[in-house]
């Protein structure tokens, strides 16, 4: 069943009036209703073209965190053939915000690791949201390092406000445990690619977002707090949260000119919650091109590509 956002309101207008002229039909009504049903799904349509055209920075906000839109879970089903899910960080406990193990792209070997945030109640309380604890970026490095060893590449995907903040996290070195995990991403000497497919917020998306190539769905956003912590911050009202999202500079199109990342996956018209199959046909595409590239090349020239990405960032502004 489709949800909609606030913005999105003209558009559940006329599609309500198609529903009411399609029950009035099934009724038994002697009523000719195919040109006005199709008229208002014109229109429907043009509105949905039209506001997506034009999303504001904290309309992507939404847009990204949609419930629908397609997770980890849905990515790994799709691109993703013998996956054999690995648990535990070996020191502490099992995360299961981040989801980590190896399989096959394409008759490829491959290492995945992403966040998963749940599309239920049930599932939401399991993965915590996405946002992760120690334990799972220690995890992450646990499946980095198998992955170096064996000379296999690595796929992220980033979908978390940001890891947990809780007591026992940080007592447990949060900070510590996302430190070395970018030390990793950084180390390894295979080929890496990191897709942002809804929010990648603060050190816990950037965590496992240190690849050689960073690329970001059209509606998805990328930055340093969650608006709402930023507002918090800023003006110690969290309630200010669109009005930071419209400066912090969040979108894709703000990171990709500022390069930040890499690459944009197109969504279409409506978002990726509405098309899951395309975005998901779309981000095989990136994926198989990706390692195209890299086929090939050895660990120093991999390990060095990466290492002069991040150190070029922001240089041009010095």
């Amino acid at each position: 069943m489709q949800s909609y956002l606030e913005f999105e309101k003209p558009v559940a207008d006329l599609l309500g009036k198609v529903q009411e002229l399609k029950s009035l039909a099934q009724s038994g009504e002697a009523v000719e209703i195919e040109d006005e049903v199709k008229r208002l799904q014109n229109k429907a349509d043009e509105a949905l073209l039209d506001i997506y055209g034009r999303l504001s920075p904290w309309q992507k906000t939404q847009v990204a965190r949609h419930p629908l839109r397609p997770h980890f879970i849905d990515y790994v089903k799709e691109l993703i053939t013998d996956f054999v899910p690995l648990a535990g960080d070996r020191k502490y406990a099992e995360d299961a915000a981040v989801q980590c193990g190896f399989g096959r792209f394409d008759g490829q070997a491959v290492a995945i690791i992403g966040q998963e945030k749940g599309s239920n109640t049930e599932t939401r309380l399991k993965h915590n949201f996405g946002s992760a604890r120690p334990e799972g970026y220690r995890k992450a490095v646990r499946v980095m390092d198998m992955a170096d060893r064996f000379d296999i590449p690595v796929l992220f995907f980033i979908d978390t406000a940001g890891a947990y903040p809780g007591v026992g996290a940080e007592e447990r070195g949060q900070a510590e445990a996302i430190a070395r995990s970018t030390e990793m991403c950084l180390e390894i000497g295979v080929p890496s690619i990191a897709i942002v497919i809804g929010e990648g917020g603060s050190g816990g998306a950037i965590a496992i977002a240190t690849a050689n190539k960073v690329v970001m769905l059209q509606h998805s956003i990328y930055t340093v707090a969650s608006p709402e912590a930023a507002a918090s911050i800023l003006w110690r009202d969290a309630a200010k949260a669109q009005e930071a999202a419209n400066n912090m500079k969040i979108t894709a199109q703000d990171l990709l000119g500022f390069g930040i990342i890499d690459q944009i996956i197109p969504e279409p018209a409506g978002g990726a919650h509405r098309h899951p199959q395309e975005i998901l046909q779309s981000t095989h595409k990136v994926i198989e091109d990706f390692l195209a590239e890299y086929e090939g090349k050895g660990r120093l020239e991999v390990r060095e590509h990466r290492r002069e990405k991040f150190l070029a960032m922001g240089s041009d502004l010095a």
